[in-house]
This record gives C-alpha cells, sequence and structure tokens, in this order.
C-alpha cells in the first residue's frame, strides 16, 4: 500500500531534499505532487528518476491526499496548512509556527516516536528546529539511563539553514576575497559571513538571547523532559552544509564516558567517530549527505561531579529539516494509517 504525498515548498532547499530523501528511502508512494508558490509554477524537480513539474499551492485541493511534508515560512504556513489538515490530509511542518502549540506533537522520531498518538487535534505535526533535532537524538539514550539536570550547548550551525540567498551570499562573498573589486555587502546577515563567525540567530529577546537559543530551550523540553535545564549560545559559521555543536551535560546519577561511548553507538540514529588522535571525529564538510547524527570527543568533565562533553555533527538539511519530516512520515503511515 502506498501513499499520496505533497511537498509543500518544493523548489528550496528543503523541499529538494524531502524529495531525495523519499526517493532514497523508497518511501511508499502511489502519488506525489510537488507544490510552489505561483512565481516557481512549471519549475521541475527532480524525484528518483521521475521529473515533477510544480503546481501552484494556491489553487491546490489536499482532499484525499494522505500527507504534506511543508517547507515554507511560517506566514505561508499559517495560511495553507489549516486548508490541508481541514482536508483530512496530516501536515509535517517544517517551520516554527506550531512547535509550541500544546495541541500539535513536536516529534523526533528516534526520541518521542509515542507522541505521534496526538496527531488528531490538529491534523499537524512539527518539526523541530534543525539545532534542537540533532542534540535530542544525543541526549535521549543518555536521559534515559542516568536522568540528564542540565545542557550547556553552543553551536556552530551553517549558512544553509538560512536558506539559498543565505549560501550565495557566503559564496559571492568568499569569491569577493580574492577578487579586487568584487567585495558583497552583507544583506542576508547583519555583518559579512565570509571568513567569520556571528554569535547571533534569529531575532533578539528581552533577556538578551536570541530566538534560535530560545527554541533549543523550549523545545528540548517539549521533546524529552520538561525538567531539563538548557542555555544556548547559537552562533552562524562560514560552513555551507552541516550543524555541529559542543554539549556539556550535567547528569543525576554519575555516567562514565566508556559507558556513555557505549549507549550512544547502540542508540538509533547516531554514528559514534571518536578516536583520541588526528582526525578521530567528524566534522561538517564529511557529514553532508548523511543520515546520521556524528558523535565525537566523549568525556568527562571534571568541574563537576557528573558531567560530559560532546561533539556533534549533523547534516541540517538531513537529520535537522527533510530527514526528519520524512521519518515522522514513515512513523504516522505505520503506526496510524496502517492501524486505521
Amino acid at each position: 500500500m502506498g501513499y499520496r504525498i505533497a511537498v509543500v515548498g518544493a523548489t528550496g532547499n528543503v523541499g529538494h531534499e524531502m524529495l531525495n530523501i523519499l526517493a532514497e528511502r523508497q518511501f511508499p508512494v502511489d502519488d506525489i505532487v510537488a507544490l510552489a508558490s505561483r512565481r516557481s509554477l512549471g519549475t521541475e524537480v527532480s524525484f528518483g528518476d521521475k521529473t515533477l513539474k510544480t503546481k501552484d499551492l494556491d489553487t491546490f485541493d489536499f482532499t484525499g491526499w494522505d500527507m504534506a511534508l511543508f517547507a515554507i515560512g511560517s506566514d505561508a504556513t499559517k495560511e495553507y496548512a489549516p486548508k490541508a489538515a481541514k482536508a483530512g490530509c496530516l501536515v509535517i511542518d517544517n517551520s516554527s509556527l506550531y512547535r509550541y502549540d500544546h495541541d500539535v506533537p513536536l516529534i523526533v522520531p528516534e526520541v518521542n516516536p509515542d507522541a505521534i498518538e496526538g496527531y488528531a487535534k490538529r491534523m499537524i505535526i512539527a518539526n523541530p528546529n534543525c539545532s534542537t533535532a540533532q542534540m535530542v537524538v544525543a541526549l535521549k539514550p543518555l536521559h534515559d539511563r542516568a536522568k540528564i539536570k542540565r545542557v550547556v550547548v553552543s553551536t556552530y550551525q551553517s549558512v544553509s539553514g538560512s536558506g539559498k540567498e543565505a549560501m550565495e551570499e557566503l559564496w559571492n562573498q568568499t569569491k569577493g576575497k580574492y577578487v579586487p573589486g568584487q567585495e558583497v555587502a552583507a544583506s542576508v546577515y547583519p555583518k559579512e559571513i565570509a571568513f567569520n563567525v556571528i554569535p547571533h540567530i534569529d531575532v533578539f529577546l528581552d533577556d538578551g538571547s536570541t530566538k534560535e537559543e530560545w527554541k533549543m530551550v523550549a523545545e528540548t523540553k517539549k521533546i524529552i523532559d520538561k525538567s531539563i535545564k538548557v542555555t544556548a549560545t547559537c552562533v552562524r559559521v562560514p560552513v555551507f552544509v552541516g550543524h555541529s555543536e559542543s554539549v556539556n551535560i550535567e547528569t543525576e546519577d554519575f555516567l562514565d564516558e566508556d559507558e556513555a561511548r557505549d549507549i550512544l553507538r547502540e542508540a538509533p540514529g547516531i554514528m559514534v567517530v571518536d578516536k583520541r588522535e588526528d582526525g578521530g571525529y567528524v566534522t561538517p564538510v564529511e557529514c553532508v549527505g548523511d543520515y546520521a547524527t556524528f558523535i565525537s570527543r566523549i568525556r568527562q568533565d571534571s568541574t563537576i561531579d557528573n558531567g560530559l562533553n560532546l561533539w556533534c555533527v549533523s547534516d541540517n538539511l538531513r537529520k535537522g529539516a527533510a530527514l526528519n519530516a520524512v521519518q515522522i512520515a514513515e512513523l504516522y503511515g505505520k503506526r496510524i494509517l496502517k492501524k486505521g
């Protein structure tokens, strides 16, 4: 049995990845449609060995479609997601619009798959923020063993998290460094991103944190455990694809670094690459195109009684967005549609 699937925002970075991953994972599709705004009408996108022409989202009728994977901004999602849900089509939304809605499950399938049962309240399931998604995959198995009390995380986030224009800005600024007169001023970001790092993602809040940092706090609590304390510093770096995170964890019970390494090796969605030698860790360049969340540099934090440090890397367009959405679709198909 196959499903009727709509990919909304099919011409964007995440929409492209959704189509790629649906094909790669041989998702059971009977019918698939690529939807985009009217200005992209007729644009061709790939789905496996097929070519799809985008159709107009504004006039599309979601009646009779099983799932719609949304990869558009919050404003457009606010308009179109309720229409799809009202037509009986499950919305799996990659924007931040519904993540903090009590009636909408926020799901990372390796972490909280049972939350899928809450889909029926709104016919919408939210995909977490890219930086949160990879971190909670690593935190959950450790939390199950030793109960995490506090997390201190610093992120090193690639420009693809800001979309195509940001990737072009990094590329053009980098070229401009070597071609006199070709310098490119910052437009996507508040400062130059080439050969630089920017400790600012999303808008600033009253307490001095940014919205991206707040997202990591709120989403970790909703997905894993509301009692976990989280503090984050989110930084944009001149990397095209792949988010990295330095994560410090404090647990209630002592957890030896060797046991932590063994736990993570057995955990779903994780690949441990942790050799204490030159190159014995994973960097963003190496994770691009992979499904896994990579964990390296696992070690005891000697400054507290029950502390661990680790390095976490993942392809943000995949596990941080498109892959997680497809995994939710797989989970919904197995747990809900087949049961029904």
